[in-house]
């Protein structure tokens, strides 16, 4: 069988390499053979921030399956897998060719594919029943829905005039009334304002009766219906707006990408305090976000902790909202950058408090604080958003301490995340617990994850964590941890 076979040849690997090694090597290697032989859908889930070296246990059984695979990767992954994995691979006299481009490949070879050319050659056929391979499967929604989003520039608008000139008159018109409609109301941070379905209604009406039309336009008209919604991203210095357009659910849009063919996903998904590796028959939210009824669901977890994560979170800390917060962030941030040997990365999404923050310890610390920077110094305070350190983290050196001084939960002033919650509303569903909390729970797992690895400290400054009965949610999802009660000098 299949998965004998890539047993074999992996221990092998492993054992000619004689490397530390993560400790569900053989275990995913096995699954993954299973499910390519069986062709069947099987969700791995692996715990946040698990070695990237786990690539090598999916790539074995890919180099000894006879039948077609396409492996969906991109950036870092896709760096690693072409100058790290692929030449174990061969060193350990193992074929995998691997086939780049848009047109699909002999039968034999690996196709590899990034996002936007999976979306392609799912569109044009080519994928045929061939399998798929995800890794980084936490990620495939964003970049899907990434790669599916229309974007409509100011010169896009004189280019459909161009194009249709006995329609300029009433372009002119709709364009006149959504400019004054969205300058007058561009007033927040984001400079973001939502779009109603009726607001667009008269321009895709217009359009409508208007053919052909020329790009983005034409991709602009069909992307409609209730799984899709619509913003304007406002430049109030420059007086003019970006249309941007993107799927709710982009698999929803997609419903026969996974359906009819094998896939295999690995990635670190939220999953329950249960053993390190089990077997579940029950979908969970994310499996229904994947689009798949997989079936074969296994939690690769890491090995129990030495030690548990040491937590500073004192209790009755100020909320978000409250107008002493700004200065509970600072007073807490020096005390804790006080005496740390290590870098310090303070998470926080608000830009405005972001910046005061970091301009604050700046004033104290000097040259040591950092805005975004990836090239820290050994000591330095690294102040940044939670989606910059997700996709950051592991470029820098491990921190010697995280502070989150607001909790990653996505705000209701973003227009896809208050389209998301509008959606769920009108289905009689709890957007905070089924939305927003697991987002949160997953970004705050993988936010604290190289912790695990470097023995440093988190401290969380959000007082919604001790004061909200949800707090225990994101509590639970951090054990083991032992609390820190107050701070004492190193």
């Amino acid at each position: 069988m299949l998965e004998a076979s890539a047993h074999l040849q992996l221990k092998a690997l492993l054992q000619r390499e004689g490397l530390e090694r993560w400790p569900h090597h053989l275990t995913l290697c096995r699954l993954v053979g299973r499910s390519l032989r069986r062709s069947d859908h099987t969700l791995i889930r692996l715990a946040a921030g698990s070695d990237p070296s786990w690539l090598i246990s999916l790539l074995v059984p890919l180099s000894l399956v006879d039948t077609p695979v396409a492996l969906v990767v991109d950036g870092s992954l896709r760096q690693r897998l072409l100058q790290i994995e692929w030449p174990r691979l061969r060193a350990a006299g193992l074929e995998l060719p691997c086939w780049e481009g848009e047109q699909p490949p002999p039968e034999r070879h690996l196709w590899l594919l990034d996002h936007r050319q999976l979306l392609q050659a799912w569109g044009q056929g080519l994928l045929a029943e061939r399998q798929l391979v995800i890794p980084q499967a936490e990620l495939l929604e964003e970049r899907l829905r990434q790669v599916m989003a229309l974007r409509i520039e100011p010169h896009d608008w004189d280019s459909l005039r161009r194009a249709l000139p006995m329609a300029a008159p009433s372009l002119l018109n709709l364009h006149g009334v959504l400019n004054r409609r969205l300058l007058a109301q561009a007033r927040q941070p984001q400079h973001c304002v939502s779009l109603a379905p009726e607001e667009e209604a008269p321009l895709r009406q217009l359009l409508a009766l208007l053919a052909p039309l020329p790009p983005p336009w034409d991709r602009w008209l069909q992307a409609s219906g209730p799984g899709w919604t619509s913003w304007a991203a406002v430049d109030p210095a420059l007086l003019h707006w970006q249309l941007h357009r993107q799927p709710l659910a982009p698999l929803a849009e997609l419903p026969a990408l996974l359906s009819g063919r094998g896939a295999v996903l690995v990635g670190e998904l939220p999953r329950g305090r249960a053993s390190s590796e089990r077997c579940s028959q029950s979908p969970a939210r994310h499996e229904q976000v994947l689009g798949l009824r997989a079936a074969v669901v296994v939690d690769l977890g890491d090995p129990p902790l030495a030690d548990p994560l040491p937590l500073y979170c004192p209790l009755r800390q100020p909320l978000p909202n409250s107008p002493q917060f700004g200065e509970h962030l600072l007073d807490h941030c020096r005390r804790l950058v006080l005496g740390q040997g290590g870098i310090t990365v303070i998470l926080i999404d608000d830009t405005a408090l972001r910046l005061n923050l970091a301009s604050g310890l700046a004033a104290e610390f000097g040259s040591r604080v950092s805005h975004a920077c990836p090239t820290p110094e050994p000591n330095g305070v690294v102040c940044a958003s939670w989606s910059w350190w997700l996709d950051q983290q592991q470029r820098l050196p491990l921190p010697g301490q995280v502070v989150v001084a607001l909790l990653p939960i996505a705000s209701l002033e973003d227009p896809l995340t208050a389209a998301q919650v509008a959606a769920l509303r009108r289905q009689g569903g709890d957007w905070f617990r089924n939305l927003l909390l697991p987002e949160a729970t997953t970004r705050l797992q993988r936010g604290v994850a190289s912790l695990r690895r470097s023995g440093g400290r988190l401290a969380v400054l959000d007082g919604r964590l001790r004061g909200r009965e949800w707090g225990r949610t994101l509590l639970a999802a951090l054990e083991p941890w032992v609390a820190l009660p107050r701070l004492l000098p190193d």
